[in-house]
């Protein structure tokens, strides 16, 4: 039976319990989680008045597996632990040495490694020499189908709901960048008229700057109905308003979920939660939009739409297309989605 990976949430109900460990090596290709464990072992484990003595920041950039080692079994002073954090880890060459340190490290000492962008080879003796002494963490990039759980779970954590349309307008806007994401999520909180637990879709446009009736969203929707008047309405948007609306985003979304909707013809079970459960959605809601499409769009027309995105990506970056500006690479591919 394949061990089960150590996640982000197990982490910190680890460290809020006061349980250390030696070692944390957070490695993967999303920041987000490994700032978020990182920060959370530098300002909690010590005091102020602890810190000033006891807490190490440095920069892979700037120093040598050595530096880090002699760094990490120095004693504390006046505290029960010191912390050394490595921030860009992914800089410093001969990593693997640090196996001999762990062969033996020093209880009192809290060592962080943050290696972002890439991960350590799991089949090298380091890995297993972290496993068995402290956390090996991979950070993994959340997929779009994801984003409406993370948010929704972010702010509930916070007191605050989020209606399914507000969550599709962030999730398309912003996308995977978890850290701008939850920036925006706070802007949010910040900005809630007093007494106010729930986030709407003209807060949404207020305060984010995105179009409630004129978004990615919107457009998907329209596209899913077969709303030909909603669709061209809401080009001409993006086209008076290139910079919060470019065609790349919008050409990624459209192909994500053509490509979700062309997997959900393999669905088992063609209700909303075996589409959930095929396409790897965390609620069965999310389904919707896909069980709407497949009644209007059949596995041959989906195939067809994928290769017109494909093909007005390519234009958009000059590829076959001497003068078409963005809005009318848009307005073509829509009109061929749609007939």
């Amino acid at each position: 039976m394949a061990k089960q990976e150590i996640t982000c949430d197990d982490i910190l109900k680890e460290l809020r319990a006061k349980q250390y460990r030696p070692v944390y090596y957070l490695m993967g290709e999303e920041p987000y989680y490994i700032d978020l464990i990182a920060d959370y072992i530098t300002d909690n484990i010590l005091t102020e008045t602890e810190k000033e003595f006891n807490l190490t920041v440095v920069y892979g950039a700037d120093v040598d597996i050595a530096t880090v080692i002699n760094a990490a079994k120095r004693y504390p002073m006046m505290s029960e632990h010191q912390v050394v954090v490595v921030k860009e880890a992914q800089n410093i060459r001969n990593m693997e040495e640090l196996s001999y340190y762990l062969q033996k490290p020093l209880l009192s000492t809290i060592l962080v490694i943050c290696h972002k962008h890439g991960v350590l080879d799991r089949r090298k003796k380091l890995a297993a020499e972290i496993e068995k002494t402290g956390v090996l963490f991979e950070s993994k990039k959340v997929k779009d189908a994801q984003l409406p759980a993370f948010i929704t779970s972010y702010m509930k954590r916070k007191g605050i709901d989020v209606e399914p349309k507000a969550t599709a307008m962030l999730a398309d806007f912003v996308g995977a960048d978890l850290s701008r994401l939850t920036g925006e999520l706070e802007k949010l909180i910040i900005t809630l008229p007093k007494g106010h637990t729930r986030v709407t879709p003209e807060q949404i446009e207020k305060n984010i700057g995105i179009s409630k009736d004129y978004n990615n969203f919107e457009l998907r929707s329209a596209l899913v109905e077969k709303d030909v008047l909603k669709a061209n309405k809401i080009i001409k948007y993006f086209e008076e308003n290139p910079k919060t609306n470019p065609i790349q985003m919008t050409l990624s979304l459209l192909f994500g979920f053509f490509s979700n909707l062309m997997l959900a013809y393999y669905a088992p079970e063609k209700s909303e939660q075996g589409i959930a459960n095929m396409l790897g959605l965390r609620t069965p809601w999310q389904a919707k939009d896909y069980l709407a499409a497949m009644r209007r769009y059949n596995g041959v027309k989906t195939m067809q739409i994928i290769g017109e995105i494909r093909y007005a990506d390519a234009k958009s970056k000059g590829v076959g297309n001497p003068s078409l500006s963005d809005g009318d690479i848009l307005r073509e591919l829509v009109f061929k989605i749609l007939h």
